[in-house]
C-alpha cells in the first residue's frame, strides 16, 4: 500500500484551533508524518505566537523552523523548500494552515497516475465563507469550521482574480512555483482536481490583508509582481462596495453548501472546466491604482494572497 506522502507547511500566527483543526483533517488521512515552519511578522502578536507553537507542541509536532521578519513573496517559498529538502526523496504533500484536501479518489491511485505523468497531482481552491457573508470567528465546540463556514464557491477565481490552482502534492523531483500554484513543465493531468477546501475568510482576515496591501504598496514586503497587491486592493474594495461582508448572493462566486467529508456532485464538471481553461490575467491599473501596476501576468502564475 502506498504510504501516505509527510505534510509540509509554512504557518503563519493562526488561531491555535485553527492549527489542531487542520492537524486532526490531516491525520485522519493518513498524514504521520508533519514538517512545519513557523513564520511572524513583527506586527504578531506575542501571546498568539506563543499560543500557537504551544499548540504545535500539544500535539506533538516539533516545528522544524521559527523565523520572524517581513512576509515578502519569496518568504514562502524559501521555507517551504527547505523543509522539503529535509522530507527527503519521494511525494511531499504541501498545503497552507487554511487549506484543507479532500480527495475524489483514493490517494494511491492519484499517485500511481501523477508516477507515471508530470510529478504532481493538482487541486482547486474552494472558499469557504459564512452564510451571511460576513467574516466571523470560529468556536470548535460550536459547529467548528464547518458550522461557521458552511458555503463554498470561487470566491479567489471570480473576485480576486487570483490563480485558485494548487499544486497539492508534488514529487521531491519537481520544483513548486510560489503560493503552491504551478509546477513549471509539470502540469497536472488528474480530473477532477483536488478540493482545496480554503478557510481564509475568517474573522482577522480584513485586517491581514489590509496589511499585506500596505507593505507591498510601499515595498516593506517585496513582491515579484503586482499580483498580491492587486487582488488585496480588490478585496477589501469589495468589502467596502458591501457592507463589510462578501456578497454570497453574487452568482458569480457560485457560493452553495458544502462539507469538507463530501466531494460535491458538480465539482468534476466545474472544477474541471475552472483549472483547464484558467489563465493569467493581465494586470492594468484600477482607480486605486497607479499607473506603475499595468505589467505583465507574475512568472508564477498567480499570487500569494490567498
Amino acid at each position: 500500500m502506498t504510504a501516505v506522502p509527510p505534510l509540509i507547511a509554512v504557518i503563519d500566527p493562526v488561531e491555535p484551533c485553527l492549527l489542531t483543526a487542520w492537524v486532526g483533517h490531516y491525520r485522519a488521512q493518513g498524514v504521520e508524518r508533519f514538517l512545519l515552519a513557523f513564520h511572524f511578522t513583527e506586527h504578531a502578536c506575542p501571546e498568539r505566537r506563543h499560543a500557537v507553537q504551544a499548540a504545535c507542541r500539544e500535539l506533538g509536532i516539533a516545528p522544524e523552523a521559527v523565523s520572524v521578519g517581513p512576509w515578502h513573496e519569496h518568504t514562502n517559498t524559501q521555507l517551504r523548500d527547505q523543509l522539503r529538502a529535509k522530507a527527503g526523496k519521494g511525494w511531499h504533500m504541501v498545503a497552507d494552515s487554511d487549506e484543507f484536501h479532500a480527495f475524489p479518489v483514493p490517494l494511491p491511485e492519484l499517485l500511481a497516475e501523477a508516477e507515471s505523468a508530470t510529478g504532481t497531482v493538482g487541486g482547486l481552491m474552494l472558499d469557504r465563507v459564512a452564510a451571511d457573508g460576513t467574516l466571523p470567528a470560529w468556536n470548535p465546540q460550536d459547529g467548528g469550521l464547518e458550522g461557521a463556514y458552511p458555503l463554498g464557491g470561487f470566491l479567489t477565481h471570480h473576485l480576486l482574480r487570483g490563480d485558485p490552482r494548487k499544486i497539492v502534492l508534488a514529487h521531491s523531483t519537481v520544483p513548486v512555483a510560489s503560493g503552491n500554484h504551478r509546477a513549471e513543465g509539470h502540469r497536472p493531468v488528474n480530473r477532477p482536481p483536488v478540493v482545496v477546501h480554503h478557510f481564509k475568510w475568517r474573522a482577522e482576515v480584513r485586517e491581514n490583508v489590509e496589511q499585506r496591501a500596505a507593505h507591498s504598496a510601499d515595498g516593506t514586503w517585496e513582491d515579484a509582481s503586482p499580483a498580491r497587491l492587486t487582488e488585496a486592493r480588490r478585496f477589501l474594495d469589495h468589502l467596502d462596495q458591501h457592507g463589510g461582508q462578501i456578497n454570497v448572493q453574487d452568482e458569480r462566486y457560485g457560493f452553495r453548501p458544502v462539507s469538507t467529508r463530501v466531494v460535491p456532485d458538480w465539482w468534476a464538471q466545474e472544477a474541471t472546466q475552472i483549472v483547464t481553461t484558467w489563465r493569467p490575467p493581465a494586470y492594468t491599473a484600477g482607480p486605486n491604482e497607479p499607473a506603475s501596476m499595468i505589467s505583465s501576468p507574475s512568472p508564477s502564475g498567480g499570487s500569494n494572497l490567498a
